[in-house]
C-alpha cells in the first residue's frame, strides 16, 4: 500500500521561502505524474503544481513564477520550492497523483504552511 509523507512546512513571514518534501513509499513511483495540492481553511483543496514522469511541469496561476515542483525518482520524493510567500499561501499542503488521475493514493497528513504579514 502506498503511503505519502509530507514535511517541510512551517511558519514564515511574507517574502520568505520554504521547501516541502513528499516521500512516496510503496507502488511504482516513477511512472506516476505527481502534484502538490493545498487546502486553506474553509476552502476546497486545489492543485498548486504538477510534474509528469518526464518532468514536464505546470502551475496554478497564483503560484506561477514563485513555486517550483521537482522530483527525485531514486529517492521516491517530490519537492515544492516555495519563494516569495504571501499570507494567501497559508494552507495545509498535500502531495498525491496529478489531478485527473484515476485512483488517487490515500491522502497523507499534509504539512502546514503559515505565512504572516
Amino acid at each position: 500500500q502506498v503511503q505519502l509523507v509530507e514535511s517541510g512546512g512551517g511558519s514564515v513571514q511574507a517574502g520568505g521561502s520554504l521547501r516541502l518534501s513528499c516521500v512516496v513509499s510503496g507502488g511504482i513511483f516513477w511512472i506516476n505524474a505527481m502534484a502538490w495540492y493545498r487546502q486553506a481553511p474553509g476552502k476546497e483543496r486545489e492543485v498548486v503544481a504538477e510534474i509528469t514522469n518526464q518532468r514536464a511541469t505546470s502551475y496554478a496561476d497564483a503560484v506561477k513564477g514563485r513555486f517550483t515542483i521537482s522530483r527525485e525518482n531514486t529517492k521516491r520524493t517530490v519537492y515544492l520550492q516555495m519563494n516569495s510567500l504571501t499570507p494567501d499561501d497559508t494552507a495545509v499542503y498535500y502531495c498525491n497523483k496529478a489531478s485527473g488521475a484515476p485512483n488517487y493514493f490515500s491522502w497523507g497528513q499534509g504539512t502546514q504552511v503559515t505565512v504572516s504579514s
